[in-house]
């Protein structure tokens, strides 16, 4: 059964779903372009306009594309669909449409059209992968270890947080990436206290550890990586935090398994941060889904009651930042198999001197 039949065996009777999401359009059907997936029992449309039909008819077998034009909008378009097959009901995302596009979707489908939430249930359908999704991660995962080792043949004392950011990006191009899966981090020095931090102006200096957290797209999936290494000999309490954090990391994924509820995974990797005192400096839950968006469920926090099971891609990537001196981050992105986990990152977590 393929993703929209799935979705559609979900859906009651006379019930259409309608998705603006970009990313669970592509998930559903392929389609990259702009516009409106509609799809209910004995339908499944792609609406757009002229520019995307002949792409759309080549990345969607087994829909129907449909152009707006003058005067007909694409929610009117999907309404005129509905009332021509018949159905009454529809569910959208209500975690993208905005109140007032709810109100001009309302004002464009038949009068008698009744409106529920689709209560993400696209979302919760991507968070297993297949096959096909698990071979691109894994690409993905791939093209970012060959970037790391180049990288740090590369970085030397004098360069710029940015010439080190943009030659990841460029690497993982000519490694085969179609974009990178979020703008790449690469923090030095006392930067690395910031877990976001952006790329810039600030000279590589002896002593540095050098935080770089990236990934690439591949197929329309992403990876997730992050690799802290040291310019040059750090000092004992950058190396005490570095050890730390290796810990952490370590025990949590090796702990991650099928049945395993998400918050003690975060919990494993907290509690042996808290106990050698920097507990307040780890402000980040332990990791989240990857897939077509480089943040899905499940989510690897102290909140989430979710369980594991096989083919969910989670991130384990516990962090310690003081402000002032640095910080320190390492994170694999994992499968769940039936009986454990997979890494798909092989790049060395060991602490590497440049």
């Amino acid at each position: 059964m393929d993703r929209t039949e799935r979705l559609i065996k979900k859906l009651p009777e006379q019930t259409a779903a309608l998705i603006h999401n970009p990313s669970n359009i592509f998930y559903l059907s392929g389609y990259t372009g702009e516009g409106l997936l509609l799809v209910a029992r004995g339908l499944k449309a792609v609406i757009t306009d002229f520019r995307y039909v002949e792409a759309a008819e080549k990345q969607c077998p087994g829909f129907e594309v449909h152009a707006i034009s003058a005067g007909v909008s694409h929610v009117k378009l999907a309404g005129n669909l509905l009332e021509k097959h018949g159905i009454g009901n529809l569910l959208y995302e209500d975690n993208v449409v905005t109140v007032r596009a709810l109100r001009d979707m309302e004002k464009a489908m038949p009068e008698n059209m009744t409106y529920a939430p689709l209560n993400y249930a696209v979302e919760a359908l991507r968070t297993v992968k297949d096959a096909e999704e698990l071979k691109a991660i894994r690409h993905a995962c791939d093209i970012t270890c060959q970037a790391f080792e180049y990288i740090c043949g590369y970085i030397k004392e004098g360069m710029t947080e940015r010439q080190v950011q943009l030659a990841l990006d460029y690497k993982m191009l000519e490694l085969g990436a179609q974009g990178m899966a979020f703008d790449t981090i690469v923090a030095s020095g006392e930067n690395g206290s910031l877990p976001h931090a952006v790329p810039g102006d600030r000279v590589l200096r002896k002593g540095d550890l050098i935080t770089m957290d990236y990934g690439a797209k591949v197929d329309g999936y992403c990876s997730d990586m992050t690799r802290t290494v040291a310019l040059g000999e750090p000092s004992d309490k950058l190396r005490e935090i570095y050890n730390i954090v290796l810990r952490a990391q370590e025990t949590a994924q090796a702990a991650l398994a099928p049945g395993k509820v998400c918050s003690d995974m975060d919990k494993i990797a907290r509690d042996i941060i808290a106990d050698a005192g920097y507990g307040e400096c780890f402000g980040h839950s332990l990791g989240h889904g990857v897939g077509i968006d480089i943040h899905e469920e499940p989510r690897l926090s102290s909140r989430s009651t979710d369980v594991l099971a096989p083919g969910h891609i989670v991130t384990v990537e516990p962090g310690i930042y003081v402000p002032g001196l640095g910080g320190v981050r390492i994170e694999n992105t994992c499968v769940i198999t039936e009986t454990g986990y997979e890494a798909l990152c092989s790049a060395s977590k060991e602490l590497r001197i440049l």
